[in-house]
């Protein structure tokens, strides 16, 4: 099981997630999002709609009748009733029930960096677990820092 924290600094979210879920659904994967932010769901919604003029990454959001057959789900709570290996948390509260996937993303920001330390920390004596703490240089590309 692997972990990969992400520290959105000079990336928003919003451009992280997308690129994340586009490489997932490429490769034959399935994702779930989860926020407990009824109005951040909404907005992740519209985002994947939209985020490229180029591309189309088929989602939904948690509720539908078509939830099982949807490559990204958009949830409330970490139940993947489209049977994805990869969850990402996108704000920016950990959830071990996001052990039981195969990768779990955990996306946050200044305002949650002290909840990402303990989860990391607490994560460190779990077995079989890899933890991967990626940040972003003055470009603002992404590199792994741990």
């Amino acid at each position: 099981m692997q972990v990969d924290f992400y520290h959105l600094t000079a990336t928003p979210l919003e451009r992280a997630l997308p690129s994340i879920a586009q490489r997932i659904v490429a490769g034959g994967g399935r994702l779930l999002i989860v926020s407990g932010d009824e109005g951040q769901r909404g907005a992740i919604d519209r985002l994947l709609w939209s985020y490229s003029p180029e591309s189309f990454l088929p989602h939904g959001q948690a509720g539908g009748d078509d939830d099982a057959s949807q490559p990204v789900l958009i949830a409330a709570d970490v139940a993947p009733a489209n049977e994805a290996a990869n969850i990402a948390l996108i704000d920016g509260e950990w959830r071990d029930a996001a052990l039981d996937f195969e990768r779990a993303f955990h996306f946050f920001d200044g305002d949650r960096i002290q909840e990402a330390r303990a989860a990391w920390k607490v994560l460190a004596d779990r077995d079989g677990v890899e933890r991967r703490y990626w940040k972003q240089d003055d470009a603002g590309k992404w590199e792994q820092a741990a």
